[in-house]
């Protein structure tokens, strides 16, 4: 008895091979798409040792955002500015179907391609920022340079997103998974774990020398500082710092009181360091 081999289910994306069961009869199993990708720059710092910095294969089923497949791949979407599929740039949207060359892009001050799609937002004018829970110093540090910083040790990751979403706030965190949540559109992933390292390091990436405004907000709980009247604090200062000293800042929020005893050079010297 003749038989006849079944034709391959429609698709125009996917790619089918015919495999026999034991029986000899044959079915049609799908067999996942490819894609080459290429990441640059800081960007290989997400992936691992062998995919850093060279061309690589990777499969997918269907037919997926491009930004789906590149934070499988380690990625958040907060690190990218520029995704070009087969030499054109296009929006995170963007449906891969198999057989794309994928580049793969951080912020550069320029770039020679054109026409670009930026996938970063437009800087914020005032940077405002919002920290995970495991960087309290580091927030003690960006609010003595003048930044709005929210910090506290209770935040669940879906409230940091939400508040960065609704504020417009830039998200520091060591948590990749964080930066991949859809809420969040602004974010930098820390490389360092020292404190004062970070710091400089959110200073560099995010080029935020020249906006620094020292010694103007309360490192303690983000408030603003106002200059305050020694007479007003008086009875609130120990007597050797009431004798020694005659400017006086408090904080709007907490009302902590704040002069520039021997820790103000200190602050001083860590923050030209930058």
């Amino acid at each position: 008895m003749r038989t006849t081999t079944p034709a391959p289910p429609s698709s125009k994306s996917a790619c089918w091979r015919r495999r026999r069961w034991a029986t000899g009869r044959t079915r049609w199993a799908r067999v996942p798409d490819r894609a080459e990708f290429r990441f640059y720059e800081e960007l290989n710092d997400f992936l691992p040792t062998a995919r850093r910095k060279v061309s690589f294969a990777h499969a997918f089923a269907g037919t997926p955002a491009v930004v789906d497949v590149v934070e499988a791949l380690g990625v958040p979407h907060t690190e990218i500015d520029l995704i070009l599929v087969d030499g054109a740039s296009v929006g995170f949207d963007h449906r891969l179907r198999g057989g794309e060359r994928v580049a793969v892009y951080p912020l550069f001050e320029s770039l020679d391609i054109a026409p670009l799609v930026h996938l970063r937002p437009e800087p914020l004018r005032e940077p405002r920022f919002i920290l995970d829970v495991h960087l309290g110093r580091l927030a003690r540090y960006i609010r003595l340079l003048g930044f709005d910083a929210l910090y506290a040790t209770d935040y669940e990751d879906a409230q940091i997103a939400a508040r960065a979403a609704a504020e417009s706030r830039i998200v520091l965190t060591r948590d990749k998974g964080l930066l991949k949540r859809g809420a969040v559109t602004r974010g930098y992933w820390l490389r360092q774990t020292a404190p004062r390292a970070q710091l400089a390091e959110v200073v560099a990436a995010l080029d935020l020398r020249g906006k620094f405004k020292p010694f103007t907000r309360c490192m303690a709980c983000n408030g603003a500082l106002e200059v305050v009247a020694k007479e007003v604090v008086a009875e609130r200062l120990p007597p050797q710092i009431r004798e020694d000293f005659e400017e006086f800042g408090h904080c709007t929020g907490c009302e902590k009181v704040y002069w520039a005893g021997s820790h103000y050079d200190r602050m001083r010297e860590l923050i030209a360091a930058l």
